[in-house]
């Protein structure tokens, strides 16, 4: 793991990322990820001083299996598009 304190360069600060900021740009709730949580072992956080963090590493393994399709469901009938 690299770790910058610097900031001055591309490299991200720190390998984590606040879950809650994660699932914000996902346009998820924090119930959302709670039920993620619970349901999907692989999607592992890290509590740091009560805080919960996800890693880039995870978030890389998330956004390859939605790629993938994993996650896809059939739309549901007469739902708005």
């Amino acid at each position: 793991m690299t770790v910058n304190l610097t900031g001055n360069d591309a490299h991200p600060i720190s390998s984590f990322v606040s879950f809650d900021d994660w699932l914000e740009s996902l346009g998820k709730t924090r119930a959302t990820g709670w039920r993620w949580r619970k349901t999907h072992p692989w999607l592992e956080t890290t509590n740091i001083f009560g805080r919960l963090y996800i890693s880039r590493e995870v978030i890389g393994e998330f956004e390859r299996r939605a790629v993938a399709g994993e996650f896809a469901q059939a739309k549901q009938p007469g739902a708005a598009l």
